[in-house]
């Protein structure tokens, strides 16, 4: 009878042995991944080829993703600044716009710059939603893709002589 020497029978069990070592790194590998993904979701949910993926992802486990963020994708329909006759120093800002964006996204800022007749800025200002927002009004924190909406709101005139505005969103 003969034995197997030593350095045969741990080389025979090395091939299970090695499995479980690429099972260990893939596992690894997966969890790097996954935290690298952690890391950087806000990034990856703003790209317009993994937000559809990172979507399923999330909601099968339940995880909610930032909300889209595209100010571009806002159309403006109309725009106007009146001076209502019966309210002296007071401005009537009146738009309409569209959410033209794949996906649903927080209402925009809306930046409002009022200029004189050789162009000078008399008054600048961002609105928040909440600041052109009827308060207490049945709404969501999105607007949809395709929805579009109205806003009017008054302003406090900065100084005589407004004749030029320009609308931006942010």
């Amino acid at each position: 009878m003969s034995r197997t020497p030593s350095f045969a029978a741990s080389a025979a069990r090395a091939p299970s042995r090695r499995r479980g070592e690429g099972f260990a790194a893939a596992a690894l590998a997966l969890a790097l991944l996954a935290q690298l993904g952690w890391l950087q979701h806000d990034r990856l949910a703003a790209s317009p080829q993994l937000r559809p993926l990172l979507a399923s992802v999330c909601g099968t486990l339940g995880c909610v993703l930032p909300p889209w963020r595209e100010p571009s994708a806002f159309a403006l329909l109309s725009r106007d600044v009146i001076a209502p006759p019966d309210r002296p120093g007071v401005l009537r800002v009146q738009a309409s716009f569209r959410n033209d964006a794949r996906w649903p996204q927080p209402w925009p800022t809306l930046s409002l710059r009022l200029s004189d007749v050789d162009g000078r800025t008399l008054g600048a200002r961002r609105f928040l939603p909440a600041d052109y927002l009827p308060a207490g009004g049945a709404r969501t924190d999105l607007i949809a893709p395709g929805q579009a909406s109205q806003i009017a709101f008054d302003i406090a005139e900065p100084a005589p002589g407004v004749v030029g505005f320009d609308f931006r969103f942010e």
